[in-house]
Parts: C-alpha cells; sequence; structure tokens
C-alpha cells in the first residue's frame, strides 16, 4: 500500500518518498529538496486488530492527521486502501497530475473515522455493446477505486458481442466477438487478458462480477453456434440496438452443456464470489421454459462454486438459496413486478438496486445531451444522488436489510471512447458512490453538491471529460 500511495504522490509533489517498512510503520515522504526539520513526520500505515478498532470492519479505516504526520489505521488492506483515497482528496487537485505542481501539500489536522454503508458498492461496464480495451477497463477501474467503488460488475455478452474467451467453445471470441453495435471490429478478452483485469482490479480492491447474459441477449452465442438454436440455423451477427429478440434454445440439452462449460471456464478465471447469469428481457423465452432454464443455470453456478447474481426478473423463477437479485426498475415498473421482487426478498434473496431512472449511467442528463439513451427518463446530478436505497422498495414490501448494496451500470449502446465513459459516468458516479458508502443521516443535496463541485479541478486534474452539470455550482461559474 505504500509503493501504491508513493507513487500517486510522486509525480505531483516532486518528493522522494521512501518507502520503508519499520517498526514504527512509517512511509518516509521527505524529498532532498525539501528540508522537513525534525525528520519525523511521514505518512504512517497501519494494520490493527485491537478491538479499539473493531467496528472498522474489513473496510472502515481511521486518518489521523497532526503535526507529527498522518496515521491511517485499519483491520484490513481494503480499509487502508479507502483511507489513502480520503487521504488524496485531502490534498489539493493538483497532487493528481503527472507533472511536477506547485505545494504546499498541507493535510487539514484532525481525525476521520469513516466506514461504508453498505458491503456492496458496484458499477457495471457494458463491454458488448461496444468493445472497451484492458486499458480502458483499468483506466475506469482507477477511477472507481478513487470514490471507494468495491466491484466491477463487466457486462461480457450481448446480442451484438461476445467478449471472453471460452476454449470449450472457440467461435463464441473468434467469430461472436467480431462486431459490436453500428458495425466496428468488436474485440474480445484472451483468458490471460481477463486473468490481468481481474489482478488489477483486486489491486484496487475492487472484485469483479463477470456476467454472461442468459437466456436472453445471446445473439452472438447463437451466431456463432448453430446448435444452439431451436431450429439448428444460425442468424447472422447483429449490430444494432433492439432487444429480446434471442433466446437459447432451453428444451435441447447441448444448451446446458455449453452453459456448464461457460461457466466452469469463467469461474475458474474469477477469484470473487459472484458469477452474474443475466436472466433480463428474455421476451423469446416461454415462461414455462425461462423457469426451468434458470433451475438449472443457477445449479450450474453452485456446482463450480459461485453465487448466483442475475437481473431481477430471476424472481419470476425460483431464486435459489443465497441468490442475489439486481433491481432495475423504475418509476415506470409495475406494482405486481415489485411486489414479486419484494416476495423474493422475503424468501431471503438479497437485492443489488440500480433503478434505471436513477443510477443507470447511460441515461441523458437532459434533452441536449448527446451521448445515453432516455428510455427511463432524463437524469440529472440530483435526481441521481437524492433517493435512498433502504427506502427505495419499502411500499412495494422489502425490508432495509434485505438490501445488499447499490450499483451504478453504463450501458455502451452510443459509447465507444473512454471519453463518452467519463461524460456518462462523472459527475454522477460519486454520488452513487456516497450513496452506497454513507448513512443516510448525512446525505443532503444541498451540502453534497458543493462538495461535488469541489471535485471539479481534481477530475480535471485527472484528465475525465465530466459533464458540467448546470445544477451544481463549479468553481469559476
Amino acid at each position: 500500500m505504500g509503493t501504491y500511495l508513493a507513487g500517486l504522490l510522486r509525480p505531483s509533489t516532486g518528493y522522494d518518498l521512501r518507502v520503508t517498512d519499520d517498526d514504527r510503520g512509517r512511509a518516509d515522504h521527505r524529498g532532498r529538496d525539501h528540508d522537513h526539520g525534525r525528520g519525523d513526520d511521514g505518512i504512517r500505515l497501519k494494520l490493527t486488530s485491537g478491538d479499539r478498532d473493531r467496528a472498522l470492519g474489513d473496510e472502515g479505516y481511521r486518518l489521523e492527521s497532526g503535526r507529527d504526520g498522518v496515521t491511517l489505521t485499519a483491520r484490513k488492506p481494503a480499509g487502508l486502501f479507502h483511507g489513502v483515497q480520503t487521504l488524496r482528496q485531502l490534498l489539493p487537485a493538483s497532487v493528481e497530475r503527472d507533472s511536477r505542481q506547485r505545494g504546499p501539500w498541507k493535510v487539514a489536522g484532525g481525525t476521520i473515522t469513516d466506514k461504508p454503508r453498505y458491503a456492496y458498492r458496484g458499477a457495471m461496464l457494458d463491454v458488448s455493446r461496444h468493445f472497451f480495451t484492458v486499458d480502458q477497463v483499468k483506466r475506469y477501474i482507477d477511477q472507481l477505486a478513487l470514490y471507494k467503488i468495491n466491484t466491477l460488475h463487466l457486462h461480457l455478452s450481448d446480442d451484438q458481442g461476445w467478449r471472453i474467451a471460452i476454449d470449450s467453445w472457440p467461435r463464441l471470441a473468434t467469430y461472436g466477438g467480431s462486431t459490436q453495435v453500428g458495425g466496428g471490429p468488436g474485440g474480445y478478452y484472451t483468458k490471460a487478458q481477463y486473468r490481468d483485469l481481474v489482478r488489477y482490479a483486486a489491486s484496487r480492491h475492487l472484485e469483479v462480477v463477470p456476467e454472461i447474459d442468459m437466456p436472453g441477449h445471446t445473439n452472438a452465442a447463437l451466431a456463432s453456434y448453430a446448435e444452439l438454436n431451436c431450429d439448428g440455423v444460425a442468424p447472422p451477427l447483429y449490430t444494432g440496438t433492439a432487444v429480446g429478440f434471442s433466446s437459447l434454445c432451453a428444451t435441447k440439452e447441448i444448451t446446458y452443456d455449453f452453459v456448464d462449460d461457460v461457466v466452469r471456464e469463467l469461474a475458474a478465471l474469477t477469484p470473487g464470489r459472484y458469477l452474474h447469469i443475466g436472466g433480463d428481457e428474455a421476451h423469446s423465452t416461454s415462461h414455462e421454459d425461462y423457469v426451468e432454464f434458470m433451475r438449472r443455470t443457477q445449479a450450474v453456478v453452485a456446482k463450480y462454486g459461485k453465487t448466483v447474481v442475475g437481473w431481477h426478473q430471476l424472481t419470476g423463477a425460483d431464486p435459489v438459496k443465497g441468490a442475489v437479485a439486481q433491481y432495475w426498475g423504475y418509476d415506470a415498473t409495475g406494482a405486481a413486478e415489485r411486489a414479486q421482487v419484494a416476495e423474493a426478498t422475503k424468501a431471503g434473496t438479497k437485492l443489488i438496486l440500480s433503478p434505471a431512472d436513477r443510477v443507470y449511467l447511460d441515461m441523458k442528463y437532459d434533452r441536449n445531451t448527446d451521448l445515453g439513451q432516455s428510455w427511463a427518463g432524463l437524469v440529472e446530478v440530483d435526481r441521481s444522488y437524492d433517493w435512498d436505497p433502504a427506502a427505495y422498495l419499502a411500499d412495494a414490501g422489502v425490508a432495509p436489510d434485505a438490501v445488499l448494496g447499490v450499483e451504478a451500470p453504463l450501458w455502451s449502446e452510443t459509447l465507444s471512447t473512454s471519453d463518452n465513459i467519463e461524460r456518462m459516468a462523472f459527475p454522477r458516479l460519486p454520488g452513487v458512490a456516497e450513496i452506497g458508502w454513507s448513512p443516510q443521516s448525512a446525505r443532503d443535496w444541498d451540502t453534497y453538491k458543493v462538495r461535488l463541485a469541489a471535485q471539479g479541478p481534481r477530475m480535471t486534474a485527472l484528465g475525465i471529460d465530466y459533464y458540467p452539470s448546470p445544477v451544481v455550482p463549479w468553481p469559476g461559474e
């Protein structure tokens, strides 16, 4: 962790930032051209198991700043990492630049004791509609980490592209991954590249949740292997944006051989707890077939040691014990569908909340937004921030303790570059991160918008092409 922190701070400060592991746990940040007097100041990173810090849990930390330096204390490395992100944000925004800047590099004195509200704080990136390279995903991971997001959900398959190599079904990637929305070359991750992404995310204390969307959203797979179609005829590759027209053949046994192979290989690549099986918008699958498909697919996920996650339509089947449903409904979602989700939670299913009219980062900010979609409505920064997960489905009968956390999906029908990703994610993503981290009692829009405005120079220093929302009082405006 000391090496990571030193690497963040060296370019802008110009300090030597020697990293030591002595009995004081002190990372010396003195530079040859900067005299710090006694030389006993520094940044100390400490892991502790004492009773005093038990309440910090797995991700909490305590940051103490005074004349003798800064001390970060946590029970687990993830807590130290999150504390480092807070330390970054206590320093001037120019600390994020990759060339030497003028100081001084001061941190306000005092003590911060902090831990998250929810254990699951996620962001999803759709690499299927448009393919994003390993370096582009790593860039997004670094941005997520700054705001203490701890889960990266990768949407790896859809009608327009299959993005992960599967040895037992090689045409999924080489053929099914050969295009994207609007045409173009598409692409896919080799197993080595995927492992690299998983390792990189882990180094930033993010867990990767891979998704293979089934039984719908499967045209790329159906085009790659004719035998997965009920009529045995492979459809052409698809580059449009319609949904609901494709389905694996739920009555063919080879379909379940396919599911077993894909889940087995993906589970072996993924050290995290979860494997997402999609399950949304399966309009071309009969209800009877859908229920049976989900029953058998959930069993396969369990067989390979993973916990099932599915979009909330999974609750219309029979979620297995321990399954997690990701709710993407919005204000227009009917009462019956919400009640179905609530009934599943009463039987033990946990929820990840991703309401489309709040935290779908691909929704347009306003009618003039050139990127994104508007089927769930227009989602300005204040609307994205101003809601409470514990109360969101209370009227349907969902208890607060059924909520595992929140996730901000970013679908890529209209997004093809890192600048596109950043324009739609920022400045809404920091708000979703705060919803997941901070207690409801500590949140209100009027104070948040001022703190968010202060992030503008930091995002600029990081090269993030954020949207300057008119509802935020950005500096200089």
